[in-house]
């Protein structure tokens, strides 16, 4: 199975619970790659953010059915910084072909804007092919901000829903006329833009509890789920409230993972927790 440029190869929503189910796992790895955390060993590299990522993929994949790498660490490099996320994404798609990639990015802009930033990730740079199979969207201004990435046949929208920052109670759980709050409206407004083949949420592990609210509104729908691990998110909990028939959960794991070790055996400390952790989901699947 391949997915180099031009196969039309894709993750629909049925191989994504198929690798679910064969691995008996729904653990998306967070690619958070900070240089300041890596590994002396890293440090002096010429491209460190990818030989470690590359190390982490490779330590993490039989347990992982998703890779999620965050623009920020990487765009904080400049060019250099990018096109180490670029080598990421073509690293991951080529050797592990049955792994979704998320381009944790949060784009939210509008008209031409949006329809470039959809090209960036689903159709890449033309040298290499397209570089994700999801992106991460603030939908705040409309649903002018998703359209563009629901063209694409194959492709996902993430979209922000209800976060597990401090801070979301600024604006998402405010109550608007009518009694429901704003994260609510959200979803069902957004459910209607895209089906349960093309778009994803984000809702917070922090938040488990609030999850059964979230599955009246899309049981169909998968869910990103951030916060298990350093944040302090319970899995059973996320399972408990969150899971569906098709599971529809993919549960993030960024630092618990990645610096489990800050020595020279990171790779195989990465590896230790990611199986934990699958482990963990095998049961509550």
């Amino acid at each position: 199975m391949s997915r180099n440029a031009g196969s039309d190869y894709f993750m629909t929503r049925k191989n994504l619970y198929e690798r679910i189910r064969a691995k008996r796992s729904f653990l998306c790895v967070g690619l958070d790659t900070d240089v300041r955390k890596l590994p002396e060993g890293m440090q002096g590299r010429e491209e460190p953010l990818f030989e470690f990522n590359r190390q982490i993929v490779d330590a993490t994949a039989p347990y992982a059915v998703a890779f999620k790498p965050n623009l920020a660490f990487y765009e904080a490099h400049g060019a250099r910084g990018v096109e180490q996320f670029e080598k990421t994404c073509r690293y991951i798609r080529e050797k592990y072909p049955e792994i979704l990639i998320i381009a944790d990015a949060k784009r939210g802009d509008i008209g031409n804007t949006s329809e470039m930033y959809a090209r960036t990730f689903f159709e890449g740079n033309g040298a290499g092919g397209w570089l994700a199979d999801a992106v991460t969207l603030a939908p705040y201004m409309g649903r002018d901000t998703v359209e563009p990435f629901l063209k694409y046949e194959g492709r996902w929208a993430v979209i922000l829903a209800l976060t597990s920052n401090p801070s979301a109670d600024d604006f998402e759980t405010l109550r608007l006329e009518g009694g429901e709050a704003l994260w609510q409206r959200v979803l069902k407004t957004a459910s209607g833009w895209g089906t349960p083949d093309n778009t994803m949420f984000v809702v917070g592990a922090t938040r488990a509890e609030m999850l059964a609210e979230v599955r009246k509104i899309v049981p169909d729908h998968f869910l990103l789920v951030p916060g298990v691990g350093a944040q302090g998110g319970s899995l059973e909990e996320v399972a408990r409230y969150g899971m569906n028939a098709e599971c529809g959960l993919l549960v993030n794991s960024s630092r618990g993972i990645i610096y489990a070790s800050s020595g020279e055996d990171f790779a195989e400390a990465a590896a230790s927790e990611a199986r934990k952790m699958a482990e963990e989901m095998g049961g509550l699947l």
